[in-house]
């Protein structure tokens, strides 16, 4: 690790003093660090050799880096750093107040910075739900800083818009984005009764038995601390208030696109879609897979990424 990226990429004492001693399961060989990057601090889950070919896995919404966690030990063995943030605003990143803190913009250079405080001019970046929202726009708009992008269940920000212009199905599908825009209700509405319907969505829109307890009482844990579940809904705030438009629609950047065809919120014509905007791209559908693709498929998933992203230099392969 370089001195650039020791000064910047601190201990679990630079965390908050609340950091839960059980953060990380014992199942995930990772460890816990801050990173200082574009103005905020963020706590990161990081794995795998650290001279490994740098990875950064971005989780989508109601989540935070734990959306990814049976997925991390697959790819460290692979050969990645792996590196999974709490995006700002989640868990035990920090949590800027305003709804324009939340821009797409702003969500995209946070992993720039993080690519810098590693001490690499490029990482593979992959990404769920929202995660492959700022993933599409990193590759869109800061191509040189990524190497390869997967997006999981979220389609290219031009296909989506397209879409939402002209299919009714897609818009009922998206009712909660305009929900989110009350002020104070969503967040009242989501924490009742012990984060009660926060819940039931999760479980109700993926495969039985995918969101077991203990993962509940890790996400309720998540949603609980001061001013979190406001800045994740201030994410659907700011993309509403902002509206941005990509300055091109090209995707230059390999790009892998996989899909749990059972999604109920996003339409799945949008990924092959999706895969029309990249010059290099590459659909994999999975069947009996929800929008939470990532938790029910992990170790398929973590392949996926590997096959598409090789961790190995050209010279190590035999």
């Amino acid at each position: 690790m370089s001195d650039a990226t020791t000064e910047a990429v601190r201990g679990v004492d630079a965390l908050d003093a609340d950091v839960p001693g059980d953060e990380i399961p014992e199942s995930v060989p990772a460890e816990s660090r801050a990173v200082e990057t574009n103005g905020v601090r963020l706590h990161v889950v990081e794995a795998g050799p650290e001279d490994g070919k740098l990875l950064v896995l971005l989780h989508g919404f109601p989540e935070f880096w734990y959306g990814w966690h049976e997925a991390i030990a697959t790819l460290a063995n692979a050969g990645y750093r792996v590196v999974v943030p709490d995006q700002r605003g989640y868990n035990l990143s920090e949590k800027p107040p305003a709804v324009s803190d939340y821009r797409i913009d702003e969500l995209a250079r946070d992993v720039v910075g993080i690519v810098d405080a590693y001490g690499r001019d490029t990482a593979a970046v992959a990404g769920h739900d929202w995660g492959a929202a700022v993933g599409w726009w990193l590759a869109l708009h800061h191509a040189d800083r990524v190497s390869e992008f997967v997006a999981a269940n979220v389609p290219h920000p031009t296909v989506f818009e397209e879409t939402l212009r002209s299919s009714w199905d897609q818009r009922l599908k998206s009712w909660y984005v305009l929900a989110f825009q009350l002020p104070k209700l969503p967040e009242a509405v989501a924490s009742a009764g012990d984060w009660r319907l926060a819940v039931r969505g999760l479980r109700d829109s993926s495969n039985p038995g995918t969101f077991g307890d203990e993962d509940v009482r890790r996400y309720r844990r998540a949603w609980n601390r001061e001013g979190a579940f406001e800045a994740m809904v201030n994410w659907y705030r700011a993309i509403v208030r902002d509206r941005p438009t990509p300055e091109h629609t090209r995707v230059e950047v390999p790009t892998l696109v996989i899909w749990g065809a059972k999604d109920r919120f996003l339409t799945k014509r949008m990924a092959g879609r999706s895969v029309e905007h990249c010059t290099d791209g590459r659909l994999v559908t999975l069947d009996a897979a929800t929008h939470w693709v990532v938790h029910e498929e992990p170790h398929r998933v973590a392949e996926a990424i590997a096959e598409h992203a090789d961790p190995l230099p050209p010279g190590a392969r035999e």
